[in-house]
């Protein structure tokens, strides 16, 4: 691409046309701003962006991209001082190839009775440090910040990096009244732009500006000019299950798509998906090639197995069991089957490249997988975006069915990926035809079954045993908590249980690796006699102590990642000694569609009491438009599970 630039540069000889619309009027702090106590729209907001300005265009004369930022913030809250603490990410390059900050200005604004005392940021106080190689760190904070104030920021970056055409970002961890960017894009640079997050914009403006870019020989070029504007944007507040905040920040990205060199020449960045699977079979290709000599590393009842799926899950384990992930990610970078095989240690896709090796040489049909975690965000379906991968899994098929297999978790169960590869999607590589895209996903549900059988004596004496069972995400939660440290799960446990006597502790799984963990142990505990009455909480386990959902509203999806179902049975034998006054009342709840169900009954049958309670998630992930809903339904969980009660009256 350089050369292109450069001889783009050399015959420019740029009229650029005003791109540096001022827009200082909007920025200036009124009094109504610095009266302002709160936001209509979010009142529990700490601090609110009142408006902010972006302005992205290639200069005239350096030719370089350049990108005006303006910012007008409100502080309503202490809690909101630390945004006034500002940093800027700069990316460089190697030493004659970075991006640079220019002209940063802020000022802080505070009331004082009917005085407004302006504080500038000194310039000796802006700071530069290096962050990783490829970044550097631009920090400063606003002076004289205070419950009340309004600061104002502005900097200018340039950048040499036209393939790296500068987004923006609508949507933050406050909320803004106004966010607009304008761009100016030459013809000779053809971009996807992809607007993120699913809010819709207030202003979406185009036009062609004819001849903006003049040239020597009478040479001229257009540029696009757009303008986008998002208005009364809310603030983005993390919480429990969900992906990756750049799934669903709201903002507009660039990807470069062609560059169209002056002398006529054409170069394409954005690549076929036909294009990456050759770029694939050249760099992980070779590692997949690599053969092992498996009748030396492998057992003999492994390689002497005739059943596939004995012999693929035989295999796995001998990898999981023998190999260690070093927890580096590198989907590209220092992949080596050798070293691994060396080392006894290595990244994911190393790891599960030997995997991939082994099974196929041992007659598995396999295929390697790409896909991105949920932390690092979807990757782009709509044009390939090789660096929006980070992992590596194997698909087997086995008498036409197909299994996920990742080697890097030493809890995970055949045919399970890690809760971190839930994330949708993945990208499965065919050497021999096109690749595809498969869902990421598990084929059942996750189960927690909590079975309670108790009697309760004329002592006021309550014995018995607990018996659970876990299948899915659930077990390998629960294996990882026993089988790293069995002494600890219990003491755990017994602290869960309050005043519970717990004795008797046995896990009837046998491997770590097994699909279900079942445990079983006896319980006593002795009740107390209010006057009359014994009140008694047929819950002695909860699945949920807290309900997870406690914002105002989300606008991105709730993504379990899982379906799951929890159920707790209990038998209660009360034998001759007690009468039963209440029990909690029966209830059957739904999510819209039948996305979920609660039900919760009690039975008698002669001198004992039956309690059945089961919550089913019937979805992985839910639309934004089922929060209210699923926070109802969570008050529920947690309600009936909190403040049931059973009433009790001894016989005379």
């Amino acid at each position: 691409m350089m050369k292109h630039f450069l001889y783009f540069i050399f015959f420019l000889s740029l009229t650029h046309s005003a791109q540096t619309k001022n827009n200082d009027r909007v920025f200036r702090v009124s009094l109504s701003d610095l009266k302002m106590t709160t936001y209509a729209k979010d009142s529990i907001a700490n601090a609110l962006v009142l408006y902010e300005y972006g302005n992205s265009y290639v200069d005239d004369e350096e030719f370089d991209l350049r990108t005006q930022r303006k910012h007008k913030v409100k502080i309503f809250k202490k809690e909101g001082f630390h945004n006034a603490d500002i940093t800027i990410y700069l990316y460089k390059n190697g030493k004659t190839h970075y991006e640079s900050i220019h002209n940063i200005n802020a000022t802080t604004y505070n009331l004082e009775g009917d005085k407004v005392i302006k504080t500038q940021l000194d310039k000796t106080n802006i700071y530069k440090e290096a962050y990783n190689e490829n970044l550097v760190k631009i920090k400063f904070t606003l002076p004289n910040i205070k419950e009340g104030s309004v600061f104002t920021y502005s900097y200018e970056l340039r950048s040499p990096y036209m393939r790296k055409y500068h987004g923006w970002n609508f949507q933050s961890a406050i909320p803004k009244c106004h966010s607009e960017y304008h761009t100016s894009i030459p013809a000779n640079w053809e971009y996807h732009t992809k607007l993120v997050g699913g809010k819709k914009l207030h202003t979406n403006d185009s036009e062609v500006k004819r001849n903006c870019l003049i040239m020597s020989y009478g040479a001229s070029a257009d540029c696009t000019l757009s303008t986008y504007v998002m208005k009364d944007i809310p603030a983005f507040i993390e919480e429990d299950y969900m992906t990756s905040e750049d799934n669903y920040l709201a903002r507009i990205e660039y990807e470069l798509k062609t560059f169209k060199g002056m002398n006529g020449s054409v170069e394409h960045y954005t690549k076929t998906w036909k294009d990456v699977d050759k770029e694939l079979k050249g760099d992980i290709g070779r590692q997949l090639k690599k053969s092992v000599d498996v009748e030396a590393l492998l057992p003999k009842n492994i390689t002497t197995e005739t059943d596939p799926l004995k012999k693929a899950t035989a295999v796995f384990h001998f990898v999981q069991n023998n190999y260690t992930w070093n927890e580096k990610y590198g989907l590209y970078k220092d992949i080596s089957v050798r070293d691994i095989l060396k080392n006894k240690s290595g990244n994911v896709s190393s790891l599960n490249i030997l995997l991939h090796n082994l099974l196929k040489q041992n007659g598995i049909q396999v295929s390697p997988v790409i896909l991105s975690t949920r932390h690092n965000g979807f990757a782009t379906k709509i044009f390939p975006v090789i660096t929006d991968f980070n992992y590596l899994i194997v698909q087997a098929t086995i008498k036409d069915t197909t299994y996920l297999l990742d080697a890097t978790d030493k809890y995970l169960a055949f045919g399970d990926v890690p809760y971190r590869c839930l994330n949708g999607y993945g990208r499965l590589i065919k050497f021999k035809g096109e690749s595809q895209w498969i869902d990421i996903k598990p084929t059942k549900k996750s189960l927690m079954l909590s079975r309670v059988d108790l009697n309760l004596d004329g002592n006021l004496k309550l014995s018995g045993t607990v018996s659970s069972r876990k299948t899915g995400y659930h077990a390998l939660r629960y294996k990882k908590r026993y089988f790293s440290s069995p002494g600890t799960y219990v003491n755990a446990l017994e602290e869960d249980l309050l005043d519970f006597t717990i004795e008797n502790h046995s896990v009837n799984s046998v491997k770590q690796t097994d699909a279900i963990f079942t445990e079983e142990y006896t319980i006593t505990h002795t009740l107390e006699q209010t006057g009359d009455l014994i009140y008694m909480n047929p819950f002695i386990l909860s699945f949920f102590s807290t309900n997870p959902f406690q914002l105002q509203n989300r606008s991105y999806p709730i993504d379990f990642g899982y379906e799951d179902k929890y159920t707790y049975m209990l038998k209660l034998d009360l034998g001759e000694h007690y009468d039963i006054l209440e029990t909690p009342k029966n209830t059957r709840l739904s999510l819209p569609n039948k996305a979920g169900t609660i039900t919760f009954s009690t039975t008698r049958i002669d001198t004992s009491l039956n309690i059945f309670f089961s919550i089913n998630f019937n979805h992985a992930i839910y639309p934004p438009d089922y929060y209210p809903y699923l926070k109802e339904f969570m008050n529920k969980v947690v309600d009936m599970q909190t403040n049931s009660l059973l009433v009790l009256k001894k016989k005379s």
